[in-house]
């Protein structure tokens, strides 16, 4: 049985192959180079990756890479660093637009998906129980916070009621 240390060594190499293999796909279609992205583990929340575009950086959620580390690294690690292909070669555009899907789909061969479907329990946070007339939201802190303190509206992108506060989850 691996040490958690050596376990998380082994993943971020993975990573590493991986961010490699899909820049040489990126040079390949492109007909350019890449520079290889900066890479950090210290992403907290329920986000699997942030692609930082004028720095070439991607920062990973260390805890969803461990817990889905072979989804994660087939799927999130190009993800990220699609935005940042996109971003150079395209420029400023829409973060999940027709040219980052184009990088996804024609340049990794994999589909354009923009959320992950990661149980992430582990780094949720406290919610607070939001209802509207068509479903329940859990809210972050931080969006419950805003609510409280600066006033800030929420609403439901289905039914587009007004998120009401019901308790603590």
């Amino acid at each position: 049985m691996l040490s958690p240390q050596t376990q998380f060594r082994h993943l971020k190499m993975q990573v590493q192959r991986k961010l490699a293999e899909s820049l040489r796909l990126a040079e390949s279609y492109f007909k350019r180079e890449f520079p290889m992205p900066t890479v950090g583990y210290d992403l907290r929340g329920m986000k699997a990756g942030v692609a930082y575009l004028q720095k070439n950086e991607i920062k990973f959620n260390r805890t969803l890479l461990v817990e889905n580390s072979e989804e994660f690294i087939r799927q999130v690690v190009p993800h990220e660093l699609g935005h940042l292909i996109t971003y150079q070669v395209f420029g400023r555009v829409k973060p999940h637009g027709q040219e980052w899907q184009r990088v996804m789909n024609q340049v990794f061969q994999l589909s354009a998906d923009t959320c992950h479907q990661f149980d992430v329990r582990n780094v949720q946070g406290q919610t607070f129980e939001y209802h509207c007339a068509c479903q329940t939201h859990l809210l972050s802190a931080r969006r419950h916070n805003r609510i409280l303190k600066e006033g800030v509206e929420y609403l439901c992108r289905k039914c587009k009621g007004k998120l009401v506060f019901v308790g603590e989850n």
